[in-house]
């Protein structure tokens, strides 16, 4: 089985935005030893607790600490992009680390609506995902006659696309386009079964991908015991059930009742299915 990491670059409690890159780089060095397949980071706005926003630069600092894995994002949120600006970087990427970078798109905004509205994007620019894919995809592969605008660098680097998705509608998209698809698994355990059978079953072979192929998020959180791991745990329990508007974030160093109360009403159909909390 091949592993790789989604790693958000998370500013633990205490700590800074400098360091959480650092740390990131530190991770990375140690995946790249231990073998893993891939490091990816994701872009996310106006969160104090994640230093990715900047994703394409982060990438670039990681691939050039690391010498084998394969580095990319897990993803991009293109609607937040115009895709000649992403193939640009992504181009760039490829040009220094040939062979080793990924590309992994989102069209989600990946923060709340008024960054979204100061990222200055359109309303509606989500419904444009499957037409802003093709036309990256083409950026990113051979000039054709009388292309009039190229992305320098960019142009020929043919770097793999893979569609990321939550819901059945990026496994069907990911099968229609014949490309890869990660599958967020780690927030969204439930439809995970039915979007990898939708995708396998109308995936259309492609210049990229002759077969289907797949890879599902799980979180992961080690600690020198079981017990810290399941502490740990409830800093992202905070964050999701924060997102969850029939359950209110809880502060949950403070309040025992308030971890009791979120684990027995959400943890059996989320955590417990998408997550391994152990020591190593």
């Amino acid at each position: 089985m091949k592993l790789s990491i989604l790693d958000l670059a998370h500013v633990p409690a205490g700590s800074n935005v400098g360091q959480a890159l650092r740390n990131t780089l530190d991770l990375a060095r140690h995946a790249d030893g231990l073998g893993y397949t891939r490091f990816w980071l994701a872009e996310h706005h106006n969160m104090p607790g994640i230093a990715s926003a900047a994703t394409s630069v982060v990438i670039g600092q990681v691939a050039a600490v690391t010498q084998r894995i394969r580095v990319g994002a897990g993803g991009i949120m293109l609607p937040n992009h115009a895709p000649l600006v992403i193939a640009e970087q992504f181009g760039t990427l490829e040009a220094l680390f040939p062979g080793r970078i990924d590309l992994g798109l989102g069209r989600a905004p990946g923060t709340d609506g008024l960054t979204w509205r100061a990222l200055r994007r359109e309303p509606r620019a989500s419904e444009h995902f499957p037409d802003d894919v093709l036309e990256l995809q083409g950026l990113l592969g051979p000039v054709q006659p009388g292309q009039r605008v190229r992305a320098v660098p960019g142009a020929d680097s043919n770097v793999p696309l893979w569609i990321l998705g939550s819901s059945l509608f990026g496994a069907q998209l990911a099968a229609q386009f014949g490309l890869p698809y990660a599958f967020a698994s780690h927030f969204a355990p439930a439809a995970l079964h039915p979007a990898l059978k939708l995708y396998r079953e109308r995936f259309q072979p492609s210049v990229q991908m002759q077969s289907s192929y797949a890879m599902p998020g799980v979180n992961v959180i080690c600690a020198p015991t079981d017990e810290e791991a399941r502490h740990l745990f409830t800093s992202l329990q905070k964050v999701v059930m924060g997102l969850d508007p029939g359950a209110p974030g809880c502060r949950w160093s403070e309040s025992r009742h308030c971890r009791r109360t979120c684990s027995s009403r959400w943890m059996p159909s989320w955590g417990a299915r998408s997550s391994v909390l152990r020591r190593p």
